[in-house]
């Protein structure tokens, strides 16, 4: 990615996260909204901070899980969380999400994992953490149907239209893995409109190379296809990853000392939430993520305790897992790399 790319992407975010801000704070008592932050119980503020800090090396243990079952070279089970790490700080930063595999990509390739078996396994976990999603999502569409468009009021339509997009996601992904010839075809049509073009001249070291690639790609897809089980354990620590964000709004209404409402409707009610933000344009959902948790957590969460809330929860599952993220990203950057560069 270019310098200038990246500087307009930072440039955009932070332009959404301080329209958000105001949004927000317009208008408010930001001394009375400090003091009920202040409230919050510490009994329940720091699981609610393991919950997220798990979310993020969840995603990385089943890497380290997938990548370690392929033959070739083994990883670390930290490494593979970092890999996480900076993998959430970039899509965190870009629209749709986009930005964090390339950029995995490039980390586990630069330590000699194969490009052909990270790009499968990252999409084994795409293609899971989506499913899981979907399913999660059509689960409460179907079963709690009635609740649930009483709760969104207007935001039903937008929850509908964000599960419809992670099906759709989930269809185009498998079909991609199920089906890699596929692959071979658009790539080698594309080459040849290019050459036709004439913005590519012919090369057979470079159709050598995407064969190749392609070969290895249906090698780990094939592998994995062969391996049942480890796709369920995945699917098994997605759903508790999920899970383990939509618990932490509970843990935060349990710190703020709510009552009235159980366990099931806020997990429901902040899983809705995220399946309905989680596929739009727009860098960490912000903005509509707030608006709509204002509206939906309104009868949730006491008046005076509704910013609050979404100030700690939101704060929480997205900036902080951000700014240790970024961390993470700075060590790697500034430390590690320079330390291979100078092979040390």
């Amino acid at each position: 990615m270019s310098g200038k790319k990246k500087v307009l992407q930072i440039v955009f975010f932070l332009a959404v996260m301080l329209l958000t801000f105001y949004a927000l704070f317009s208008g408010r008592d930001l001394g009375e909204i400090a003091r009920a932050v202040g409230r919050m119980s510490p009994v329940y503020l720091i699981p609610a901070v393991l919950l997220a800090v798990f979310f993020v090396c969840a995603e990385g243990i089943m890497i380290w899980y997938l990548l370690n079952s392929m033959p070739g070279k083994k990883n670390r089970v930290w490494r593979c969380i970092q890999y996480s790490f900076i993998g959430f700080f970039y899509s965190g930063i870009t629209p749709s999400a986009t930005g964090g595999q390339p950029v995995q990509l490039y980390y586990m390739n630069k330590d000699g994992n194969r490009i052909s078996d990270s790009t499968v396994v990252l999409m084994t976990v795409a293609v899971v953490y989506k499913f899981v999603l979907v399913v999660m999502g059509a689960g409460i569409l179907i079963f709690w149907h009635r609740p649930l468009v009483a709760e969104l009021r207007h935001y039903f339509p937008l929850f509908i239209l964000g599960l419809m997009l992670n099906v759709i996601l989930v269809v185009l992904i498998l079909g991609v893995m199920i089906f890699p010839g596929i692959i071979r075809k658009i790539a080698l049509f594309f080459e040849r409109l290019l050459i036709r073009m004439h913005i590519l001249k012919f090369s057979e070291k470079r159709v050598e190379k995407m064969e190749g690639f392609i070969g290895n790609y249906q090698k780990a897809v094939g592998w994995l296809g062969k391996h049942k089980r480890k796709l369920a354990v995945v699917a098994v620590l997605t759903f508790l990853q999920r899970c383990s964000v939509f618990v932490l709004t509970y843990m935060v209404y349990l710190g703020f000392g709510q009552t009235g409402s159980g366990a099931l409707k806020v997990i429901l009610l902040q899983a809705s939430v995220y399946i309905a933000v989680d596929m739009l344009p727009l860098p960490g959902a912000q903005g509509i993520t707030e608006l709509m948790y204002q509206a939906v957590f309104a009868h949730v969460f006491a008046g005076a305790y509704l910013i609050p809330s979404m100030l700690v929860s939101r704060g929480i599952n997205f900036y902080f897992l951000l700014l240790l993220s970024l961390a993470v990203v700075l060590v790697n950057r500034f430390v590690f790399d320079r330390r291979m560069a100078s092979g040390c």
